[in-house]
């Protein structure tokens, strides 16, 4: 079972599509998860960003175990996992951590539409979070 706030999840999703579909955003189509560098290079340009630092801080802000349950909510929608695996993706979640969470998240292309769907997966509806 998902700890984390649905409400703030969708709040995440929706701000995450407005700072992607901003002109000056490039992410790499096909990110090298097995190579950081290319969290730093799609981000490089965005440290002055205002929703870039506000979604960013919001994560940083949160406990890690509740920065886990994103992550593991976005592998959950991208379908690393299925739903009756959310506790699978918790556990490599939490073993994987890193203080990089935000940036992970904000640097993975169609971020905002695994969490909607992780979330959906989970029973929740930002329709009704609203």
């Amino acid at each position: 079972m998902m700890q984390l706030n649905p409400s703030f999840v969708c709040w995440f999703i929706e701000h995450t599509r407005e700072f992607h579909a901003q002109e000056d955003v490039l992410l790499p189509e096909e990110p090298d998860e097995g190579d950081e560098d290319w969290i730093d290079e799609a981000l490089a340009e965005h440290g002055e960003n205002v929703l870039y630092l506000e979604l960013k801080n919001a994560v940083d802000d949160l406990d890690p175990g509740f920065q886990a349950e994103l992550v593991a909510l976005m592998w959950l929608g991208r379908g690393d996992y299925g739903a009756e695996e959310w506790n699978a993706a918790l556990v490599e979640a939490r073993a994987g951590w890193n203080p990089r969470t935000a940036d992970y998240l904000l640097a993975t292309p169609m971020a905002a539409d695994y969490l909607a769907e992780g979330l959906a997966m989970l029973g929740h509806d930002c329709e009704d979070e609203t």
